[in-house]
């Protein structure tokens, strides 16, 4: 049975022969980039082949040159032997430094601090799971009532009644209570007026609560841990979603998630990363997983059913059901978290298949819903996911943007990573770049705020013209013909970390105007169900790790978002974590995340017939009519 092992991880792996590459990957939990899903066309999986024998099946994506170097896809190959590979900086997962880095300004909108998050939103801590301490009136000849009757007796006292206790407890009350004298502290959760006990300990551990909240990002996992007595938090951790292994988009995780254990991996990979961020997270504070009474999660629906274990597979087929948007309380244990089996998950509810808990969670954190002003939210990924309304009414959709954004799709994107280009300006005169990478190291590729302000600076500079096709005849040499068609060169080989020029091809551009194109139609198609006009808009949130690092103004100047005046847009940073945090410490932010949820009128653009017309008219740059976008409109006459 030959051995493979990758580097820089130095991970063997036991394989069986003929095995395909990128799955012996997969089976030693070794990332390396596959957007396509492994079906050799996005040509991202690129490994270097330095010892062993491969058979490979040819491709135009790598130059003979690199081949002569040892590159190879690696889902092309089959091993043959014993094998050593090394992983090039452009396929691995990332640097998870980068992820908790913050930005202080943005061009055109307010970045929120902090303060002016809390200020949003002002819920007191009132978990969902509380301590009391009691001390219970010991048994006697006199007073022969059973243990659980004078529990029950006491708390009543306290203002707990009608109680129900959990097997598991009950098995261990008595013994409970006489290790503790009598003198215990009961955690009680209380659900919809229902209050269930879940722990007794035998002290008083009233000081010691704590919760854990969760982002199910698609691309990132955060972790933080929460006092649940002062709401503080006390430490937090962060990494890639280890699930990018298996595709690094919702879709190709479905179609995975139906494979032979596809789903047992997908959850095993998830829960495994949380189980280590959750213990990352305590240590940095100081705390102990036995602590943890409460942790509540956020993602989208696909990413939640994936948390869970939960088959997806229907969400990504008409009519696009998924099994379950608003959560039951679920038992720890069950799904497979290092947790107190007395403690208790909530997964956040959603609104439909692509409207899920994180966008609710979005939507708590911002206050819009209750909200006098009329409020746009908006979470741009590989979905890009719209809610408009205020405290009177909410509607959401979500249209397919498509990974482009997120570096799939796009011939050098890459995730927001060490090395990443992030920001592009371009001299009108000469056409040459200036770049500003993440970290400031030298470039492995492009990631999607850089593909923005790229596409926009291309533009600006007529480099491309309204529909992204170069300009060959410009006096310059960063405009050529290239294996796929025309192309900017952006940075030459020897000023990049990898081993080619980064480019940005004609295919490129065109995966991103359609990527734009359907965000701006989802929104005015939002907007246009209202009734209403983007001026009517009284303020806007961009939320997410994208949004983070939006240069706005190129934003709108390629037609992504409509022309609005940029005072009213505020960035309100990672709304999925920021409204499971909030989940997690208050039992009344969990019961309006699910009344948002019940309220939210769903619109599905597959079926609104102005939606493909609206898409089709933003398949320019700006638009076909540029009058919508009269700054873009100025600058593109010479006005400045």
């Amino acid at each position: 049975m030959p051995k493979v092992n990758f580097l820089p991880d130095n991970v063997t792996v036991d394989v069986s022969k003929d095995e395909n590459l990128l799955r012996a990957a997969m089976q030693g939990e070794v990332h390396i980039s596959a957007t396509c899903g492994g079906v050799g066309t996005c040509g991202k999986c690129r490994v270097v082949l330095e010892k062993g024998e491969l058979e490979t099946t040819d491709t135009e994506l790598l130059t003979d040159e690199e081949k002569k170097k040892g590159y190879r896809l690696a889902c092309l190959c089959k091993v043959k032997s014993d094998a050593e590979l090394r992983i090039p900086v452009e396929a691995r997962r990332g640097e998870r430094a980068v992820l908790d880095r913050l930005r202080e300004a943005a061009a055109f909108g307010v970045m929120l601090s902090t303060e002016d998050i809390h200020a949003l939103v002002d819920f007191k801590v009132d978990p969902l799971i509380q301590k009391v301490y009691v001390e219970v009136e010991k048994p006697s000849l006199s007073n022969n009532t059973d243990d659980l009757s004078r529990l029950e007796q006491t708390l009543k006292k306290k203002g707990y009644e009608d109680l129900s206790i959990d097997y598991d407890i009950l098995v261990d009350l008595a013994e409970k209570l006489r290790e503790g004298d009598f003198k215990i502290t009961v955690s009680i959760m209380t659900l919809d007026n229902n209050h269930t006990i879940v722990r007794i300990d035998s002290s008083d551990t009233t000081k010691s609560n704590l919760a854990l909240a969760f982002d199910i990002g698609t691309t990132t996992l955060y972790a933080e841990v929460i006092d649940l007595i002062s709401g503080d938090i006390l430490g937090k951790a962060s990494d890639y979603n280890p699930q990018i292994s298996f595709g690094e988009d919702v879709i190709t995780r479905i179609v995975f998630s139906v494979k032979e254990n596809g789903l047992k991996k997908l959850q095993k990979a998830v829960i495994g990363d949380f189980n280590k961020l959750a213990k990352e997270a305590l240590e940095k504070s100081g705390r102990k997983i036995e602590e943890v009474s409460i942790i509540t999660a956020a993602g989208n629906t696909t990413m939640a059913h994936l948390f869970l274990g939960i088959s997806p597979k229907n969400i990504r087929q008409e009519p696009y059901i998924p099994t379950v948007t608003h959560w039951p309380a679920i038992k720890t244990s069950k799904v497979g978290l290092k947790s107190p089996k007395s403690s208790r998950t909530f997964v956040l509810p959603g609104r439909a298949s692509y409207v899920g808990g994180d966008v609710t969670a979005g939507v708590l954190a911002s206050g819009m819903y209750k909200s006098d002003k009329l409020t746009l939210y908006l979470d741009v990924g590989t979905n890009g996911e719209i809610v408009l309304g205020n405290k009177e009414w909410l509607m959401a959709c979500s249209c397919s943007a498509g990974p482009a954004f997120e570096g799939g799709t796009i011939q050098h994107g890459c995730r927001a990573t060490l090395g990443a280009i992030e920001q592009v300006r371009l001299n009108w005169e000469d056409h040459e770049p200036m770049i500003l990478t993440i970290g400031q190291a030298k470039p492995i590729g492009i990631c999607g705020s850089g593909l923005i302000t790229a596409l926009a600076e291309l533009f600006l500079a007529k480099v491309i013209n309204p529909r992204g096709k170069i300009n060959l005849n410009l006096e310059t040499k960063r405009t050529r013909k290239g294996k796929s068609g025309a192309e900017y060169v952006l940075v030459n080989k020897e000023d990049a970390k990898i081993d080619r020029d980064i480019v940005i091809t004609e295919v490129d551009i065109d995966n991103l105007i359609r990527a734009k194109a359907a965000v701006y139609a989802g929104i005015t198609t939002l907007l246009d169900n209202a009734g209403i006009t983007i001026d009517d808009v009284e303020q806007a949130y961009i939320a997410g790790g994208f949004g983070n690092y939006l240069e706005l103004d190129k934003a709108m100047l390629i037609g992504l978002f409509p022309e609005t005046d940029g005072s009213k847009v505020k960035f309100l940073g990672n709304g999925s974590l920021l409204g499971a945090r909030l989940a997690a410490i208050s039992a009344k932010a969990h019961k309006e995340l699910n009344d948002i949820a019940r309220r939210m009128t769903y619109i599905e653009l597959s079926v609104d017939p102005t939606f493909m017309d609206r898409y089709m008219a933003a398949l320019f740059l700006p638009h076909t009519d540029v009058k919508l976008f009269p700054t873009v409109k100025k600058l593109m006459e010479g006005g400045g």
